[in-house]
């Protein structure tokens, strides 16, 4: 739109060459002060009427019309998505086309609104290396009004929180962050092998953070334009949220459970499972079918209904629930906040408080972690430590107010989904909007003439 009205404006003055047209719709901010520094008359708009018809001019006026329209609409209204991933399975499945309503929250204003159409952070064809849009102009969050607020148990598209820096090469697969600390896991072992004295664990960060920086080629991107997930928020600002044996609470009560959500079984057998019948009988993707190595068993997510039907398959002598325990020592601290000191699993996790806007969050040295990224990445505070006391904008304190809500997102197929127990709380300026309903299903692991399309899921409402 902008491009349009700078285009027209120059027009009303009489500088409708090419060149004219090419540097108001491309450099206005440019272009436009240089026209209003010259001795311009008003000559009015063209009229159309006795303009000569040709088709290259029409064909480019109906093409930019369609540009401006759907823009508008993917921007303010609904947005096509698929699904890739089996995070959220069974409850929309890989292959799923869906809408999504940015109106259920109130559409956002672009924040980096100078961008190519139709595309999200790179340009098409360029395998993610030439980002689509440019920083010139970066307008601070604002939301217009919508139907209602995030509620508990809404399937929500948001920008990924931790692609605020990205390796080209992984994108949204595994994050600057996670990069890091794997990263910094393996100079220690360097060390370790090599009997060096070891370092502390901020020094290892640091040195895998220089080799990376150095070895990889990254780019940071604005909010708008990080990744986007799809994931159920499970608990709302001021939330308390426990994960105990793989059983979500929210606020000391049993969450709601999802109709076709699933866990991870063990599945013992010393048959080796058909991935085709498997796939047939109870709809188990070819990816998830997971043996274990040298042991008479799988590892298979599954449905309550799956696994009651599954324990009767012949060949299958035991299936129990796989809980990772809370003993579990992880060494690249894969799980939020991502420290040694909080031993969390995915099944063993919290207790933790989801922060609300001007709410005020009593600060300790223990759970400074779990607030940290809060109060520096997404409200732009510098903190720090010093002599055991903590510091905000070099002022002491033991208390800090949030100017965002946030929210706590989990997949419903909960051992197999990269979430909130990864990477923390998300912001509201990260929502995008609420899936509303499936328009599309393809099974992209068989063939059309197989029953590729999943015609029972097309035109279905999301839960």
């Amino acid at each position: 739109m902008l491009m349009i009205m700078s285009v027209n404006l120059s027009t009303v003055y009489g500088k409708r060459s090419a060149t004219d047209v090419v540097l108001s719709a491309l450099v206005p901010f440019i272009y436009l002060p240089y026209l209003a520094s010259q001795n311009l008359e008003y000559v009015g708009p063209i009229d159309k009427s006795k303009r000569e018809k040709i088709w290259w001019r029409e064909w480019r006026d109906a093409i930019l019309f369609a540009i401006v329209v759907a823009s508008i609409v993917r921007t303010y209204t609904f947005e096509a998505y698929t699904i890739p991933t089996a995070s959220m399975e069974k409850s929309l499945l890989i292959g799923d086309y869906l809408f999504v309503s940015k109106l259920a929250y109130g559409p956002k204003i672009p924040m980096t609104p100078l961008s190519f159409p139709f595309s999200h952070h790179s340009l098409p064809f360029t395998n993610n290396t030439v980002q689509s849009y440019l920083e010139w102009i970066q307008l601070p969050y604002t939301r217009l009004p919508g139907f209602g607020d995030v509620e508990r148990n809404d399937v929500v598209v948001f920008n990924y929180p931790e692609g605020d820096t990205v390796d080209i090469a992984f994108q949204s697969n595994k994050s600057y962050n996670a990069m890091v600390r794997e990263q910094a896991y393996q100079l220690k072992l360097r060390d370790d092998y090599m009997k060096k004295e070891p370092k502390s664990l901020s020094q290892y960060n640091e040195l895998a953070k220089a080799t990376i920086n150095s070895s990889r080629k990254l780019t940071v991107r604005p909010v708008d334009k990080r990744e986007n997930y799809i994931k159920r928020c499970v608990a709302i600002p001021g939330d308390k949220l426990v994960v105990d044996k793989g059983i979500l609470y929210i606020n000391d009560e049993i969450a709601y459970l999802p109709p076709d959500f699933q866990y991870n079984f063990f599945v013992l057998t010393e048959e080796f499972l058909n991935k085709n019948t498997m796939k047939s009988k109870y709809d188990i993707n070819f990816q998830d079918l997971r043996k274990i190595p040298e042991s008479p068993g799988y590892i298979i997510p599954l449905t309550l209904e799956n696994y009651r039907e599954v324990k009767k398959f012949p060949v299958i002598k035991e299936v129990t629930p796989f809980i990772n325990k809370k003993e579990f020592s992880d060494p690249t601290n894969r799980i939020f906040p991502n420290i040694p000191s909080y031993n969390w699993t995915e099944d063993f996790f919290g207790p933790i408080t989801i922060p609300e806007a001007g709410v005020a969050i009593n600060l300790t040295l223990e759970n400074l972690p779990l607030y940290k990224r809060l109060i520096t990445i997404y409200e732009g505070n510098e903190v720090y430590v010093k002599e055991g006391k903590i510091y905000i904008n070099d002022e002491e304190t033991s208390t800090y107010t949030p100017r965002l809500n946030y929210y706590w997102m989990m997949g419903d197929n909960r051992h197999n989904s990269a979430d909130s127990r990864f990477w923390g709380f998300v912001p509201e300026d990260h929502i995008v909007g609420k899936a509303s309903f499936i328009w599309l299903s393809i099974d992209q692991e068989i063939g059309i003439l197989d029953g590729a399309i999943r015609w029972s899921r097309m035109f279905t409402g999301i839960e």
